[in-house]
């Protein structure tokens, strides 16, 4: 039941009339605020008691893979080849022109062009570029949407991932996995709807910290927000019962708590207190159901012919991935996973090779393994960061090796299955992957999509907060780019 229908239940005879004074405002509140949340259910569509979508998903989940530091685009996916004869040359100004700069680099004398060291090479039907860093992700890449037009207004990292993650640069605002489990709904009474995993890379050189605000609810009820699994140890804390103590005890408590929850819910009507019940007894059901998510001596060799020997570690990226498609056959509508370390301030020769391999197989793994288990078409996968990179290096540079900044103006993501344009490559940059010269894509535009592709009309799609229809996109335009939708 929707939690603006649940509080109007929830309110005793005894408890409106202590409200009495106030009623007549009440009743000329609502004639102002029109349709709550749980008259929109009635527009939910058929055959999904709890979703508000607008039309017919393509997308009925998502696996989010987040680059914490943002990806080089120059040495990824945005090959730049006149840049070999700008090497150690400064950055024009017509090309800057004037962009805030980050204080890492902002003071230094030059801005030396690096360019990328890595090998490019076309590939698919689409004729992608794609660094030799990646190459089993070079494999599919008709399966692949590309974007290389992103762009945002955020220069560091928290405020970038926030953007990314919700909509909104100051934190606090619900992120997209917590407005997919509010518009969708569970599919899966034994696990959450909307999971969050952080993934180890094997190069720690500079990791970015990572904080729980990234999948709040938000102003949303509680129930919306990510559940984190750890990568070690039990998956959640306190999954399993103390010792001494078997099931039957842990029932008959919750049992007793529930009845306390339930007179508190009845005297005082507010929806967190439902939340509260509905989580104690969604944790009491994933003490069945995490342990057999979470056993991979139920996946054969061939899983590990797709993900790589690494999808066996706990905690790897591999591990994640896999985790990831196990859970989005068990109904798990949204999985957020993140990837640190790719925040290549310096040594981008030594770590860019480990990130990428880190990432590289079981991205490949991941895509294929939803197509033969008939997944792919109604999952959509993202990869991308919350920026992208500077032509120019940051510290010493050489043919070899080099440094990059922080750059908001352009950067690369993807998308694919879920109903994304595979094959698709949207949006140029000019020849020092600085600025946009063709079809850009801000954040705002991003959302639009996705939310597209899940059977949401952003413009709809709100919640009422502090007397606002507050939305993903927030109140600037943002727009549906129909050429990434298949």
């Amino acid at each position: 039941m929707h939690p603006a229908q649940e509080y109007i239940q929830s309110i005793t005879r005894r408890h409106f009339f202590k409200q009495g004074s106030h009623a007549v405002g009440w009743a000329a509140l609502a004639s102002l605020l029109g349709k709550t949340g749980a008259d929109r259910h009635a527009q939910a569509e058929e055959g999904s008691p709890h979703s508000l979508a607008h039309m017919a998903s393509k997308a009925k989940h998502v696996i989010y893979l987040h680059m914490v530091g943002g990806p080089a685009q120059m040495d990824l996916y945005d090959y730049k080849p006149q840049m070999n004869d700008w090497y150690d040359k400064d950055l024009p100004e017509s090309i800057r022109m004037g962009q805030r700069l980050t204080t890492m680099t902002s003071g230094q004398a030059r801005f030396p062009i690096a360019p990328s060291k890595f090998k490019f090479a076309q590939h698919g039907k689409s004729g992608m570029w794609v660094s030799a860093l990646l190459p089993n992700t070079a494999k599919m890449v008709d399966d692949l949407c590309f974007i290389r037009s992103m762009h945002t207004e955020a220069i560091n990292h928290e405020p970038a991932i926030s953007y990314m993650q919700t909509g909104n640069q100051i934190t606090g605002r619900p992120c997209l996995g917590s407005w997919t489990s509010y518009g969708l709904g569970s599919l899966n009474e034994n696990l959450p709807t909307f999971v969050v995993l952080v993934a180890k890379p094997t190069n720690t050189e500079q990791v970015q910290a990572i904080s729980a605000r990234l999948w709040s609810s938000g102003y949303l009820p509680g129930e919306y927000a990510g559940v984190s699994f750890r990568t070690a140890g039990d998956p959640i804390l306190f999954i399993n019962n103390p010792p001494g103590v078997p099931g039957e005890v842990r029932r008959k408590t919750l049992d007793g708590l529930r009845a306390l929850n339930e007179i508190n819910a009845r005297e005082i009507g507010d929806p967190e207190t439902t939340t509260r019940i509905q989580q104690y007894e969604l944790a009491f059901r994933m003490q069945a159901s995490v342990p057999d998510l979470t056993d991979l001596a139920q996946e054969p060799a061939s899983t590990y012919t797709l993900y790589g020997d690494e999808a066996k570690k706990p905690g790897t990226f591999a591990n994640t991935v896999l985790l990831a498609r196990r859970m989005v056959e068990r109904g798990v509508r949204f999985v957020q996973i993140y990837h640190n370390n790719w925040d290549t301030h310096a040594n981008a020769a030594g770590r860019l090779p480990d990130q990428c391999r880190d990432v590289d197989q079981p991205c490949w793994g991941l895509i294929q393994d939803l197509k033969q288990r008939g997944l792919f078409d109604d999952t959509l996968v993202i990869w991308g960061g919350e920026f992208g990179r500077t032509i120019y290096s940051q510290g010493g540079l050489s043919k070899e090796n080099y440094g990059r900044d922080h750059h908001p103006r352009c950067f690369t993501m993807w998308m694919a299955g879920g109903g994304s344009k595979g094959g698709a490559i949207y949006g140029e940059t000019d020849d020092f992957s600085y600025n946009i010269t063709k079809d850009p894509v801000h954040i705002r535009d991003f959302h639009a999509t996705v939310l597209q592709l899940l059977g949401f009309d952003h413009q709809k799609f709100t919640y009422r907060y502090q007397g606002l229809d507050q939305k993903l996109t927030g109140v600037e335009p943002a727009h549906v780019i129909q050429e990434l939708l298949a």
